[in-house]
């Protein structure tokens, strides 16, 4: 059924593919809640709570709020912020690492372009409240951010702990018929990609696929936003390209481009979805690098150290494939300095 269809039997007027995925996606068009006198620190969106963690070696969990204040109050053994489509993963990737040190471990999922500004900027602000820290380990999906780090006195050593690789996710058996990333092209089709400005995943690779497929200028008309449009039927997401399977179900969203992760962890929740597998060049799988590096004088430096070696080991690499993500090699998962 065609989007305006759709609407109109749903008696839901029909403005944008932004504001209906907006509606997909129910934080696509929610604003950071801080105040101008906050805005010093960077803002975690509205209804993030699930991103924000702590994890007890007994298995209790503590979200939101909560969980960010501990982590201010130095009530964690050590905390981690990194890119966000390794949420569904790091309870059982924490919950491994317990199982020989009895740390408490505070986690923040957030895309790694608002993770980098909040390390550079000194902690987060989310519904309107200061939370001044560091974290002791961050991850980034790109040695160009590493290094921005180490100039900026903020990062050390590193790890290259994983790989992933890019796909396109569509509707349940494929009813479009999409077969790779020139279908995107199709102006038929309602398209919901990653945004360039804060996700790793459009900003390193998916773009770079796109510009070399010649489609970035035609899907994107020229703009670099998120939460917004480019072409009348490419919707940018607003912080996390799960949204795009929430697109999907809805069924307001015909194909997005996400990790290979995305599409097996919405498998495992049972949503509605297909993949479609892309060749190497576009699926990036050889290039696609994932890095965690600890922070220059970090409160927690040991612990730190101790969470990049474990990365290193089978007890790690077992926990991450288990949700679809690539292994490192031996060589990779050294631990050496940031260069």
């Amino acid at each position: 059924m065609k989007l305006s269809k759709l609407l109109a039997a749903l008696a839901i007027p029909v403005f944008t593919l932004g504001a209906v995925a907006a509606s997909a996606a129910p934080d696509a068009e929610k604003p950071a809640q801080a105040n101008p006198a906050t805005q010093k620190l960077e803002p975690i969106p509205a209804d993030k709570d699930e991103d924000l963690r702590v994890f007890y070696p007994d298995g209790k969990i503590v979200k939101g709020e909560a969980a960010l204040e501990l982590m201010k109050a130095g009530k964690t053994g050590f905390n981690i912020w990194l890119a966000g489509n390794q949420f569904f993963a790091m309870e059982a990737v924490i919950h491994a690492f317990q199982k020989q040190h009895k740390d408490v471990v505070g986690v923040i999922t957030m895309p790694p372009g608002k993770v980098m500004n909040a390390v550079l900027k000194g902690g987060w602000v989310y519904k309107d409240k200061d939370y001044a820290m560091t974290p002791d380990v961050f991850g980034m999906v790109d040695m160009g951010s590493m290094q921005k780090l180490k100039e900026a006195g903020k990062g050390k050593d590193y790890v290259t702990y994983m790989h992933n690789q890019l796909v396109l996710m569509v509707a349940k058996g494929n009813p479009r018929n999409i077969k790779g990333i020139a279908d995107l092209g199709r102006p038929e089709l309602q398209v919901m990609l990653p945004n360039p400005i804060t996700e790793g995943i459009m900003k390193f690779y998916a773009k770079k696929v796109l510009q070399n497929d010649g489609l970035w200028d035609k899907l994107s008309d020229g703009k670099e936003c998120q939460s917004c449009y480019g072409a009348p039927n490419v919707y940018f997401t607003a912080v996390h390209h799960r949204e795009i399977p929430d697109g999907i179900n809805a069924g307001k969203v015909d194909v997005g481009i996400v990790w290979a992760t995305e599409y097996q962890n919405a498998i495992a929740h049972h949503a509605p979805v297909s993949v479609v597998n892309l060749p190497e060049k576009d699926s990036m799988k050889n290039e696609v690098n994932y890095f965690a590096g600890d922070v220059t004088g970090a409160p927690h430096a040991k612990a730190a150290a101790e969470y990049l070696k474990f990365l290193g080991t089978p007890a790690a690499q077992d926990a991450y494939a288990r949700f679809g993500f690539i292994k490192a090699t031996k060589e990779e998962l050294a631990v050496r300095a940031i260069q």
